[in-house]
């Protein structure tokens, strides 16, 4: 029990640093659910993990990759069948990859395409599950590798069965069973899909027995797609991002309601507090408050939007966009080295996809030279919108600070920030690299707050701070 205890303490932690979550009361009711089950059916010990500890759809992908790391179908080691001697799995003595010509990678090989022809479409056999295991037993074991490197590899499995090859032999036994050529050739593509992610899931439990789950769970598990950074998402990851700034601003938009009715009491009146005292002796039972003052900002946001740093400026925009009615006017402006306004894309009710599109193509009138200039983009600012900036604005710039050893235009900039309420910027990259290579992020941070927002969890924070 105590090493269950144990694996269950560090699931727990390896869910918060993924980014999931987890509250202490979440905690004891996971570990009361997963002890009232039995463990021999795991698919019933993950739903109940899930539903005491998951809250978000898009924080599922991740906590599956954790538990089946934590918590493994299976330990030690898998049958694996008889190699001839030409596939015994050492490497060629010119380095390369050995000829997988042999008669086991032969019948394996056959043995996976007819599994895959009788899977059941609505899931994953038990036999096309053990061939994986196997596969990676028997062709992905890395012999004589140095200390501290695994010993299996999911790329080599991969490789030597070549699952991608048998597609043509697993759509014309499809085609036999009365499928037609659309559906088998689509069905034949899922199950080689499925069956390459059960090897790489069996490779990751393996290494995961040698070096530990946390390891694993450190480089290969992705955080959740809101605390994936910006400047490392993927296609696939930026959809993700814009599917979340709604939900984002929404949630945002309830908990700033909720504060501000828990604070909408303005200050004390303390003459009409001490005139009330008189009736109780002068003793001021009951205070009395003068009305606050509802105090919202004009926002000005400039936005570099050059190479990656463009979504990054994109999704601040959007959110910021999304909780327009916050703020008392919104005007944004992009620059490579050149300055653009965009506010006209932001209209009530517009689609999340349309401005995007709109956004990205109004890249090009923010680049005169094409090349990133802040000290131009700046000069041009306050050349040709100087009446955007007042007492009453705040202004919030966003970008990397790389300027490719440009002129910086410091004094230029310090002049902006002095119009203004109130100046933040916010930076993309890890606070570690400012000042590196031609960043100039310690020479702006001189003259405005250089805040570090690299994810959509640092960047609602932020715009609820400064809302």
């Amino acid at each position: 029990m105590g090493g269950l205890l144990d694996r269950h303490v560090e699931f727990i932690e390896a869910l918060r640093a993924a980014g999931i979550p987890v509250s202490l009361a979440e905690d004891i009711d996971a570990a009361r659910a997963a002890t009232a089950l039995s463990w021999s059916g795991r698919d019933q010990v993950r739903t109940a993990y899930a539903a005491t500890l998951v809250k978000r759809s898009g924080h599922r992908a991740p906590f599956d990759a954790l538990f089946d790391l934590y918590f493994p179908a299976l330990t030690g080691e898998t049958r694996a069948r008889g190699l001839d001697e030409e596939v015994e799995g050492e490497d060629a003595p010119d380095g390369s990859m050995p000829n997988d010509t042999g008669k086991a990678l032969s019948s394996f090989r056959d043995e996976l395409a007819d599994a895959m022809i009788g899977a059941q479409p609505d899931g994953q056999p038990d036999a096309l599950r053990d061939l994986a295991i196997e596969a990676v037993g028997t062709f992905g074991a890395m012999r004589g590798r140095a200390p501290g490197l695994s010993s299996w590899s999911a790329y080599q499995a991969l490789k030597r069965v070549a699952p991608d090859e048998l597609v043509d032999q697993i759509v014309a036994g499809l085609l036999m069973q009365g499928d037609d050529t659309r559906t088998a050739r689509r069905r034949a593509a899922n199950r080689v899909q499925q069956f390459t992610a059960l090897v790489e899931q069996d490779a990751l439990r393996r290494i995961a027995e040698e070096k530990g789950a946390q390891h694993v769970a450190d480089t290969t598990v992705r955080p959740t797609i809101d605390n994936l950074p910006f400047l490392s998402a993927r296609r696939t990851d930026l959809e993700a991002m814009r599917r979340e700034i709604q939900p984002l601003a929404r949630r945002l938009a309830t908990r700033l309601t909720k504060e501000q009715h828990a604070k909408r009491r303005g200050p004390l009146d303390f003459r009409r507090t001490v005139r009330a005292s008189i009736s109780t002796g002068g003793v001021p039972l009951t205070t009395h408050h003068r009305p606050k003052r509802p105090h919202r900002t004009e926002l000005v946001v400039l936005c570099d939007v050059s190479g990656s740093v463009a979504n990054f400026a994109q999704f601040t925009l959007l959110l910021v966009f999304a909780l327009r009615d916050q703020f008392t006017k919104v005007r944004a402006f992009t620059f490579i080295d050149h300055v653009h306004e965009v506010t006209h894309h932001f209209k009530p009710g517009a689609d999340v996809v349309d401005v995007m599109a709109d956004l990205a193509a109004a890249t090009s009138h923010a680049a005169l030279w094409g090349r990133t200039n802040y000290g131009r983009a700046f000069t041009k600012f306050v050349e040709e919108h100087a009446d955007a900036l007042g007492p009453k604005t705040s202004l919030l710039v966003l970008g990397d600070a790389r300027s490719n050893y440009s002129d910086l235009q410091l004094d230029g900039f310090k002049a902006m920030v002095a119009q203004c309420r109130n100046a933040w910027w916010l930076n993309p990259e890890h606070a570690r690299n400012w000042g590196t290579g031609d960043s100039a992020a310690p020479q702006y941070a001189e003259l405005v707050s250089m805040v570090e927002c690299r994810n959509l969890a640092q960047l609602g924070e932020f715009v609820h701070d400064i809302v």
